[in-house]
């Protein structure tokens, strides 16, 4: 294992003792094993990426010295950096509130998303809120006051979360490496150390291009996925209830009571939206959700933000011009919403890797080899 000082290891390193010896077949996404979720065509990437300028960054932290590290921060970068200039059109819509993210009244107020998303766990919001905050500032962003987006899950069952591990350097270094192309998943970023439908879990993403009455437009969606949200019978995969199929007795549950949980969705577009329809795309990603086993659990902090790149209206000095899609053209933009979504689970699934954490517990990697029986079984 590849360590620095400060623990950190870079998301593109294998790392000791995840990985399962027993797990015959290497790590891929869904699509990887010749399987797909829905009808309509992914972008490039397959991935949140294949919106035009939204770049992707992790720092993942894993190490047993001085304190049990399996934990990170994911950032989603819109416009490339300049959002902090360049403000989005931006809506949110709460699930179950079982969970935190920052930024939410001012985004409900003025339909504006003005930073960088952070994703993290339960106990290091305040730190990555704060770090983004001098990260703006440093870089010259800021020029009166900053409500950064920051959103968390619980990953205290592998990971020692209180013992704060995160620091505002790392949170630098997930921005630094923020790129395009098609971003690590599962045990990386702020899902390294997240668990799904008692498999391990973490992050995942997937996109669809839309064809509307008004023009293709892209549609991606990001996913850090965790416990609380639905239990191991509860899964699904494009409909086939692999949760059942692949019971205790084949994978073993990381523990018999399931406490803590939640999954953050982070959904982008480039069709222009207004605020009230990014919130509607982001109230479409509890479709998604349900397809893929949630429920909303009591337990689950679901909460999801939708943002498009479609207009530029911050700056001007007189009244904008802004685009909307019209709203009977907007149908097809829901339907790739739960797609993404849905396959964007799947995908933080398949690309987990078992962990070793905590006091020893083990969360055990959702076994490909028996996915793939499973679904062409039911497909047959």
């Amino acid at each position: 294992m590849q360590e620095q000082e400060a623990g950190l290891v870079l998301s593109s390193v294998l790392t000791k003792g995840i990985q399962d010896p027993e797990d015959v077949m290497p790590r891929a996404r869904y699509r990887d094993l010749g399987l797909a979720i829905g009808r309509i065509p992914t972008g490039r990437y397959n991935a949140i990426t294949d919106v035009d300028g939204v770049l992707v960054g992790h720092t993942t932290l894993v190490h047993d010295s001085p304190r049990i590290a399996r934990t990170g921060v994911t950032v989603v970068v819109p416009r490339e950096g300049d959002i902090w200039n360049d403000n989005a059109f931006c809506g949110c819509f709460s699930f179950n509130g079982n969970g935190e993210m920052t930024g939410i009244p001012w985004i409900e107020e003025s339909g504006m998303l003005g930073s960088i998303i952070g994703i993290t766990n339960t106990h290091q919001v305040g730190l990555v809120r704060d770090a983004l905050v001098e990260y703006a500032i440093d870089n010259g962003y800021a020029k009166s006051w900053l409500l950064p987006v920051v959103a968390e899950t619980y990953d205290g069952f592998l990971n020692d979360i209180d013992a704060f591990h995160v620091t505002k350097e790392h949170v630098f270094q997930a921005i630094a490496s923020a790129s395009g192309g098609t971003p690590a998943e599962g045990c990386v970023g702020g899902g390294t150390g997240m668990i799904c439908h008692d498999f391990k879990g973490g992050i995942g993403t997937s996109s669809r291009l839309v064809e509307t009455r008004s023009g293709r437009f892209t549609v991606g969606a990001l996913v850090q996925a965790n416990y609380g949200y639905g239990a191991r019978a509860d899964l699904r995969v494009d409909g086939v209830p692999v949760g059942m199929e692949i019971g205790p007795d084949v994978t073993p549950l990381p523990r018999s009571t399931r406490t803590g949980g939640s999954i953050i969705i982070i959904v982008a577009t480039d069709a222009p939206l207004l605020p009230v329809q990014c919130r509607r795309l982001a109230t479409r990603a509890t479709v998604g959700l349900a397809r893929a086993g949630g429920s909303g659990h009591n337990g689950s902090g679901d909460i999801f933000l939708a943002f498009s790149t479609g207009n530029h209206v911050t700056g001007a000095d007189e009244p904008l011009a802004v685009r909307m899609l019209p709203l009977d053209h907007i149908d097809p933009l829901f339907d790739a919403t739960a797609e993404a979504v849905e396959e964007s689970i799947i995908n933080a699934l398949t690309s987990a890797e078992t962990m070793t954490g905590l006091n020893g517990r083990t969360a055990h990697a959702l076994p490909l080899d028996e996915l793939e029986r499973v679904v062409r079984k039911y497909r047959s």
